[in-house]
């Protein structure tokens, strides 16, 4: 089953301004989430609603809608930042 992928404003913004190298390896990371929202690696998050994916240093938060078969991408930082 195919999953529409939709990043915030907010996430967008992170994700352009992340180092170039980090920014590929991250958007291959998203692309893989439009087969499998729930890849190998991804922990449902405690205190708040959605998963995290990790990728190096840098983490994905992201919330899952089944009724609409979309991944939202909340945000994209540094694991230091992300959970601020």
């Amino acid at each position: 089953m195919t999953y529409t992928v939709y990043l915030k404003k907010s996430a967008e913004k992170e994700l352009k301004d992340l180092p170039e190298d980090v920014h590929d390896r991250i958007v291959k990371q998203l692309l893989a989430l439009k087969g499998d929202p729930r890849p190998r690696g991804s922990k449902k998050l405690r205190g708040r609603e959605g998963y995290r994916i990790r990728v190096g240093d840098y983490r994905i938060l992201y919330v899952i809608d089944e009724s609409k078969k979309m991944v939202e991408i909340v945000s994209v930082a540094h694991r230091r930042k992300i959970y601020r």
